[in-house]
């Protein structure tokens, strides 16, 4: 197994070992799983190309490190202001977009699972604090997927950096911003040493996948019940990755804000209106790339309307008034909204 991620790094790293444990051990050593960090067999960006190739037989990362093959893999992980994690592994197991993936990744012989997600990330650490959109012209932000692609329409610089290299890009000032996950990950990384800005939530990942890619050719070999241990292990490790997440997150949010210098902050309303235009637009380009990525596309949009509508009466409704009203007071855990409109 090639991953994208340090071996052992705190969420993808450290999930990846697990997944890669359970399978050698839920087959009882019939199918043993060895696993290689980022560079260790093949850089961090050419993990798919490895499983293609069979130069490894499975790999772990995500599908928007990808998407220069085929636009519709976008869908596969999360979109800017698309589906909680959540919501999306119900599009993938019961809406039908799993046969939709496994048909994107056909013509690569790779088979596609979903693996885990981080939930909700951070927009990431920025060097300036940003007010208007006039902040964004010119700045250097290390940012991956499609976040990216919309805030260079929006006149950012943006730099693609395995997760390795962001901390000394920082500090030497080679970029301005950089996102990376959420409050574990950014703190295990130390971030907040060498920018002191921290936006949170990102506009471009409320739910992004982790996947486990396998080698069609390797998977045929298997016989069948081996080939359900590969999925149900993966399905296994989508809910223990999230759980992860969002334990380790909520654990390291406020010591990360009680660091020297940090401040947390939001993007304005009109920042945010704008990204939500740029990113439609976007997302809608994205569909006339081919017939796929348009199929693709409107299964989406049919469901996440759904989605906002189920989740306006009923997740927004309880985290604001259900639980937020009585015992938000107590936690002062808000972050303060950027004062400009």
């Amino acid at each position: 197994m090639a991953t994208s991620w340090p071996k052992g790094s705190p969420g993808p790293g450290i999930n990846t070992q697990r997944l890669a444990d359970m399978i050698t051990a839920m087959s009882g050593g019939r199918l043993t799983v060895q696993l290689f960090g980022a560079g260790e067999l093949v850089t961090p960006f050419e993990v798919f190309d490895a499983v293609t190739s069979g130069a490894a037989e499975c790999g772990h990362a995500t599908p928007y490190y990808w998407q220069g093959k085929d636009q519709a893999f976008h869908f596969f992980t999360g979109v800017p202001f698309g589906l909680t994690a959540q919501e999306h592994a119900g599009l993938l197991y019961f809406g039908g977009d799993q046969e939709l993936w496994n048909q994107a990744y056909a013509p690569f012989g790779v088979v596609p699972f979903l693996a885990g997600s981080s939930g909700p990330q951070a927009d990431g650490w920025f060097a300036k604090e940003i007010n208007t959109l006039d902040n964004l012209k010119d700045l250097k932000m290390r940012i991956a997927g499609l976040g990216g692609t919309i805030l260079r329409w929006l006149g950012v610089n943006v730099v693609l950096l395995p997760p390795g290299e962001i901390f000394a890009a920082l500090q030497a000032s080679t970029i301005d911003a950089a996102e990376w996950v959420g409050p574990w990950n950014d703190l295990a990384f130390g971030l907040y040493k060498v920018a002191h800005y921290y936006y949170m939530p990102a506009f471009q990942k409320l739910g992004p996948a982790l996947e486990l890619m396998v080698n069609q050719a390797a998977l045929d070999t298997l016989p069948d019940n081996l080939r359900e241990i590969v999925k149900r292990a993966a399905m296994a490790s989508a809910m223990e990755s999230l759980a992860d997440f969002t334990f380790h997150n909520a654990e390291s949010f406020r010591p990360q804000l009680e660091k020297p210098d940090v401040k947390l902050r939001t993007f304005s309303p009109k920042i945010v209106t704008a990204l939500a235009a740029e990113a439609e637009k976007v997302l809608e380009d994205i569909a006339s790339a081919s017939p796929l990525a348009k199929e693709v596309y409107a299964s989406f949009s049919a469901y996440r309307a759904k989605a906002i509508d189920y989740a306006h009466s009923a997740d927004l409704a309880h985290l604001g008034n259900a639980r937020q009203r009585p015992f938000g007071a107590l936690t002062k855990s808000s972050p303060p909204a950027s004062s400009a409109p």
